[in-house]
Formats: structure tokens, sequence, C-alpha cells
């Protein structure tokens, strides 16, 4: 690993390594597999969603952006003070500290994943989840 050289004259070292998982590998909480990106040297964490039909997480927020790819199934979706059905193709944008929820209101799995712009999840529960 060869180090560079800044203007400043400050030397830094790069550092990368390239991982190759199985989604098998990640750990399933919930209704979803979890990717900690600061585990995996990446910038973003990422949920891979596989909810039953009446399964989400309560209302919430992130202090950073979240997308979410819906891949299949359906959902109604709480962003805000807006509550929109989304389904396969849709893509939400998650606003900074913007309270929000899904639940899966089809009849079979939701499939879809989270992307969080950040290296760890970081979450506050704005209601309980009741079973």
């Amino acid at each position: 690993m060869q180090p560079i050289s800044c203007m400043s004259n400050e030397v830094f070292q790069v550092f990368s390594f390239m991982s190759f998982l199985n989604l098998e590998q990640l750990p399933f909480i919930g209704m979803s597999y979890e990717f900690v990106g600061e585990k995996q040297g990446a910038p973003f964490s990422a949920y891979i969603v596989n909810a039953k039909p009446g399964q989400g997480p309560p209302l919430h927020t992130h202090p950073y952006v979240e997308v979410i790819f819906m891949v299949e199934g359906c959902a109604t979706i709480t962003l805000g003070d807006e509550t929109r059905e989304a389904k396969a193709g849709g893509i939400v944008v998650v606003p900074t500290n913007t309270p929000h929820r899904f639940v899966n209101s089809g009849e079979t799995v939701l499939r879809q994943i989270d992307i969080h712009s950040s290296p760890k999840f970081i979450q506050a529960n704005l209601e309980r989840l009741i079973d």
C-alpha cells in the first residue's frame, strides 16, 4: 500500500478491501437482514426487508437520509403527515429526521431494500410496536 502525499505534506494511508457476503451471513432481526456498513468498510447501511403481511416497524426517525427500494409486494408508507401505497418498482426518499413507517399491506411477502446513509443504524422510535 502506497502512502499518498497531500499538499499540506501530511501523509495518509489508503485502506480499502473487498468483501463478498451471502445474504444468509447477515444477522436476521425481526423482518430484515441487516447490512451494517461500518463492519464492511462501507459508508452506508441497509435493511433487506422480508416482511409478512401486516408487519412493519413503528413510527421512527433517523438523523440521515434513507432511500427505500420496493422490490416485491406492496406497503402502506407513512412519511411525515402523508400516507401512500407503494408497490414493487417504487422508490421512496425519506428526508433526515422525518417520521416514517411502513406496513406490508399486501397478501404476500414484502421485499424491499432500505439504504441508510450512515455506516451504522441510528433510529429513534416514536411509538411502541404492538404485536
